[in-house]
């Protein structure tokens, strides 16, 4: 039986070995330092994003006063749903968003960050769409490593600089990687089941329901130019989803994406939406670019001003020697 299946096993094998390689090669965790800095970076703004209407979303007297409840998701303020309590969990989540920004107790303020995001979320869910629950997802994937191996002041405490970095598993930058082009895939797979997509219409309802100032006519009714923006948000986002993976096409189709992300923040209002995909685009940089950017911003830096030209009539000049 064991020498039957010795020849199959040796076909398998180079592909559990790249199998084995994608996930879980061991090298310097600087992307994922850079990502976690980012992602903590967001989670400050999206907890400051509360505040505002911090009692009205979510208070005793708010617009829900009873948690929503889920099968198999809970939060704390299921537990606590005073007002007051609903204060702390808002300001431990703003503490643990700034503990993750610079890598103290790393993967502790990811834990209590991915709690309390999910806690607000589960108070009222018809606050927040699908951006707010990528924001939780790429948390939960820091919760879920060793975050604070680059990048950290847990890095700096264990070996006195900040900007390093130990050698870990590739799993999390995989992890998110993975995420983006599910991402784009299951958004082009929603689209073409579509009709306003189909038809080329969509761009043109979304100016004319969630623009977040008033789009002219003559744009939002123009056959050629809808169709075009429609149809090509469909090819750039199938374009990253497979060529995100192509070395040399990587750089333009995030390029291309962050073009298209910026345009949908500057006409729509999507929420944290875009900016969650832009850290997941931070998990394509080479761990080395991020190694060696301190050194290369500093070389610019010491970098002298150029002396301004000297005219060829004042090169030319005779200089007056004084007589001795």
């Amino acid at each position: 039986m064991t020498e039957s299946n010795d020849p199959q096993r040796s076909r398998l094998a180079p592909y559990v070995d790249r199998w084995r390689a994608f996930w879980f090669t061991p090298q310097p965790a600087y992307t994922l330092g850079l990502v976690r800095m980012a992602c903590g970076v967001l989670a400050v703004a999206w907890a400051l994003s509360l505040l505002p209407d911090l009692y009205n979303f979510f208070g005793e007297d708010g617009v829900a006063p009873k948690p929503t409840h889920w099968a198999y998701e809970w939060g704390v303020f299921e537990f606590w749903t005073s007002d007051n309590a609903l204060l702390i969990g808002w300001v431990v989540l703003l503490l643990a968003a700034i503990a993750l920004t610079v890598g103290w107790h790393s993967r502790l303020a990811a834990i209590v960050a991915f709690v309390l995001i999910q806690s607000f979320m589960q108070r009222s869910r018809w606050v927040f769409n699908g951006g707010d629950a990528l924001v939780s997802i790429e948390v939960m994937i820091l919760a879920l490593c060793s975050c604070g191996a680059a990048l950290s002041l847990d890095q700096r405490r264990r070996t006195g600089s900040f900007w390093s970095a130990q050698t870990r598993s590739t799993w999390p930058i995989r992890l998110m990687q993975v995420q983006l082009s599910l991402i784009y895939l299951v958004n082009v797979q929603a689209k073409l089941s579509g009709e306003t997509w189909v038809d080329g219409s969509a761009v043109s309802y979304a100016w004319r329901t969630w623009a977040l100032f008033s789009v002219p006519e003559w744009l939002t009714s123009n056959a050629i130019l809808i169709n075009v923006a429609t149809w090509g948000t469909i090819l750039i986002e199938l374009a990253i989803a497979i060529l995100v993976w192509n070395r040399r096409c990587r750089p333009w189709v995030l390029l291309a994406g962050v073009a298209l992300h910026l345009s949908i923040m500057v006409t729509l209002s999507v929420g944290f939406h875009s900016l969650a995909i832009f850290i997941l685009y931070l998990a394509f940089v080479p761990w080395e670019r991020v190694r060696d950017l301190p050194g290369q911003v500093g070389a610019r830096l010491k970098r002298s001003p150029r002396q301004p030209p000297v005219s060829q009539s004042a090169a030319e000049e005779p200089v007056e020697v004084p007589d001795s």
